[in-house]
């Protein structure tokens, strides 16, 4: 098993990532691509010179040689597309969030245990070298208790970006800024601080003309004691300004901010080491002019898993415990009460059917 073989469904914004990344690595081969949009497989398809489809199960069926495959339709459509997909044996890399209802994600993690499918969900900002620095100094015991953690997401979206498809800023098929934009800070947040106890979160939606909000806080309680601020719009005018987590422990401080997780901004310790020099002037960034970073170390992380039989850093069950706070946010928004984690769902709308 030299090299993994590949193939996209979906072939929109977030695919040119996807096959940017694979066509990056040796393990790994691009060889099919599937979106009803005829137009849009066409162009990936005379890009890689493979195969197109407009049906996956058609791509399945026709062609046995593939390995992984990689779910970039929208996000309403995750849960569906990974179920017929783990039926066929394939392995999935599934974009965030990887479904919209807990219980969809539920029946993508069983249906790929069922069918010896390894479930990889994509949150490529785990990967970025000033986030791992972050987490090698949190494994260390380098902030003591820890007090805070706090995320921004400050981005712009316009009412272009949202009309540009019938299922953007709806609550059937994509959700809001908390559920789409900031999902992975949520992410990185309840990796680094632990699980959460209950959240208190209002949202709004400011500038949009869309079904979910634009823009959301909230407090979280850790159930280590510490608290949680998430600020997170994509009402900022006029350009994109933030995506950051910053983290305080009674021993430290860090800040990873840019405009996606991708600078350390702060790097303070009571206990200054020489490697902290080092951090600062090797691996304040993440490289310069490689596209898609994130994306390639992921995705050269999920091959050695499915090569190996390791781990994954973000399995089913991992990819699950964000969607579960992005719920109990919601949830809370809703009700105007705190809620606690392990909730039963009242009032959330997230990923609800149409009626009829």
């Amino acid at each position: 098993m030299d090299k993994l073989n590949f193939a996209l469904i979906g072939c929109g914004r977030i695919a040119s990532k996807h096959a940017t990344a694979i066509e990056n690595l040796e393990s790994a081969n691009l060889v099919a691509v599937c979106d009803p949009r005829e137009e849009r497989a066409a162009e990936y398809a005379k890009r890689f010179n493979i195969p197109w489809y407009r049906d996956y199960h058609d791509m399945l069926q026709n062609q046995k040689d593939i390995d992984v495959v990689n779910i970039l339709t929208e996000s309403g459509n995750h849960a569906k597309n990974a179920i017929d997909v783990a039926k066929y044996g394939k392995h999935l890399i599934v974009e965030k969030p990887m479904a919209l209802s807990l219980d969809d994600a539920d029946k993508m993690i069983k249906t790929c245990d069922e069918n010896n499918s390894r479930l990889f969900v994509v949150k490529q900002n785990r990967y970025n070298i000033p986030i791992k620095k972050l987490r090698e100094a949190l494994e260390q015991g380098r902030f003591g208790k820890l007090i805070m953690g706090t995320i921004r997401v400050r981005w712009c979206r316009r009412q272009d970006y949202y009309d540009q498809d019938a299922w953007r800023g709806t609550w059937t098929m994509d959700g809001g800024v908390l559920a789409n934009q900031a999902s992975h800070h949520l992410d990185l947040l309840e990796w680094m601080m632990g699980d959460v106890e209950s959240v208190y979160a209002k949202t709004m939606t400011a500038l949009a003309n869309i079904e979910v909000e634009d823009t959301g806080v909230a407090i979280l309680k850790f159930t280590n004691g510490a608290l949680g601020i998430v600020e997170a719009t994509t009402a900022t005018r006029p350009i994109d300004t933030e995506g950051s987590i910053s983290i305080l422990g009674e021993k430290g401080m860090v800040e990873v901010g840019g405009f996606a997780l991708n600078e350390i901004k702060t790097w303070q310790f009571e206990d200054k080491r020489p490697e902290d020099d080092e951090i600062l002037e090797k691996h304040k960034t993440n490289p310069p002019n490689v596209y898609g970073f994130g994306h390639i170390e992921y995705l050269k992380d999920a091959i050695e898993c499915v090569k190996s039989g390791k781990k994954a850093l973000v399995d089913g069950l991992e990819g699950r415990k964000s969607l579960e706070l992005i719920h109990a946010i919601y949830e809370s928004a809703e009700t105007g009460k705190e809620v606690p984690l392990r909730f039963k769902s009242q009032k959330c709308r997230l990923g609800e059917k149409n009626n009829g």
